[in-house]
């Protein structure tokens, strides 16, 4: 997803747009010409895949030229909503990830590994969403006014915000594996100087695969005098569009999903099978929270991304676009760093607390208290696994269920 529309529609206007833009002022009068019997002239074999390519925001503009008032008015009414949405997105998600960020770095209790790779998710959304009032404008203007390097920098951390939160969800989802699957190992991998390393990596991954993105964005003139900030495909542009449409489905959406739904199916196998050796009074309440978390994290996620890729797949193998589930689409995809802050943050005590505190409303669940840290709390203490307690024990009940085993797993 890419502030001038997506991933697929930006090589493929961009593509297009460079075609256009050459065409356009080569033979402008025979890019108008191929479609010129219909209103739609201005679009026609330039404007239609560039107006796909920007999102809408530069066929305002082209289609001013040649279509009638009404389309024009439907066009700036579109333009406006869309525009309206994007700021109400921009600052949910800003207030909420700045929240994120805020308490985790304000309080040292809060600075576990977990909320570490939480925070390098807050900080990757909270940069997407710094990107949004140049997608703002450009959309109300139909024109991007900000010049060559700041298109390439926006697309850019556009685009590194697609692949770091999937894989900061991604990496999560092996936190909590081996938090419960292997409780032993816990204590030397789930370390803040450890979580520090790996988000390091994944920006460092994150970068290098949209070295594409960061070589090919640049502005491209339209037919029109409009400037157009989207990716110049090299030719043969349709060969490159498809090799880039399944390289960023496949690195960015198919193998981290398959890898974070792999991780919580493991999960839930050892919760099972921990509370029928442990014969919890309380087993049929933790699967149920559990699997209502794991239904939260993965399914938030797919239905934010997954009509973001299904539209690009279809653009590219079918070459049939829609205008407006393309916006939704990406709307959505943009949508899902707003929700972060609510599946990370409001669905945990401790971050429920110490928002509660850092909006001054300490009449609400005693929120005065500090946060508490469970994880840290359970592996001071020590990691047991079921198999560590003998089975008097598990049956009385009086040292697992007082123990780190209850409060690890229930904390989930």
């Amino acid at each position: 997803m890419l502030p001038n529309g997506t991933c697929t529609r930006l090589p493929r206007g961009a593509g297009s747009d460079s075609g256009g833009s050459d065409s356009g002022d080569s033979g402008g009068s025979d890019s108008g010409g191929s479609d010129s019997g219909g209103s739609d002239s201005g679009g026609g074999g330039d404007g239609g895949a560039s107006e796909e390519a920007a999102g809408g925001m530069d066929s305002g503009g082209r289609n001013s030229s040649g279509a009638p008032n009404s389309t024009l008015s439907e066009s700036q009414g579109s333009a406006i909503l869309i525009s309206f949405i994007y700021s109400v997105v921009c600052l949910v998600g800003l207030c909420g990830n700045s929240m994120v960020i805020y308490v985790i770095l304000r309080y040292a209790k809060m600075k576990t590994a977990t909320n570490i790779y939480i925070l390098n998710l807050a900080i990757a959304d909270e940069l997407l969403m710094l990107s949004v009032p140049f997608l703002v404008t450009s959309t109300l203007l139909h024109h991007w006014p900000f010049g060559s390097l700041l298109c390439r920098l926006v697309l850019s951390v556009d685009a590194i915000n697609m692949f770091t939160s999937i894989y900061c969800l991604t990496v999560l989802s092996v936190d909590r594996y081996i938090a419960v699957v292997h409780p032993i190992k816990a204590a030397r991998y789930r370390r803040p100087t450890v979580a520090k390393m790996v988000n390091l990596g994944v920006w460092v991954l994150s970068i290098l695969i949209i070295l594409p993105i960061i070589i090919f964005s640049n502005t491209a003139a339209n037919s029109d005098g409009t400037v157009a900030c989207n990716m110049l495909m090299p030719e043969p542009t349709q060969r490159w569009l498809v090799v880039f449409v399944v390289y960023t489905f496949l690195m960015g959406f198919l193998l981290p999903v398959v890898a974070i739904c792999l991780c919580y199916i493991l999960i839930i196998a050892k919760m099972r099978m921990v509370a029928l050796k442990a014969g919890w009074q309380q087993r049929k309440r933790s699967e149920r929270k559990i699997t209502l978390m794991v239904m939260m994290v993965v399914m938030v996620f797919v239905i934010c991304w997954m009509p973001f890729y299904i539209v690009q797949l279809v653009n590219v193998f079918v070459e049939q676009d829609d205008a407006t589930i393309s916006q939704l689409s990406v709307i959505l995809g943009y949508a899902n760093s707003c929700a972060n802050p609510i599946l990370y943050g409001f669905l945990s005590d401790n971050f429920k607390r110490s928002f509660q505190r850092l909006l001054c409303l300490s009449w609400m669940d005693n929120a005065a208290e500090e946060p508490i840290d469970y994880y840290a709390t359970a592996l001071k203490s020590r990691a047991y696994s079921v198999e560590d307690f003998p089975p008097d024990n598990l049956e009385s009940g009086s040292m697992y269920r007082n123990g780190t085993c209850t409060s690890r797993i229930t904390t989930l």
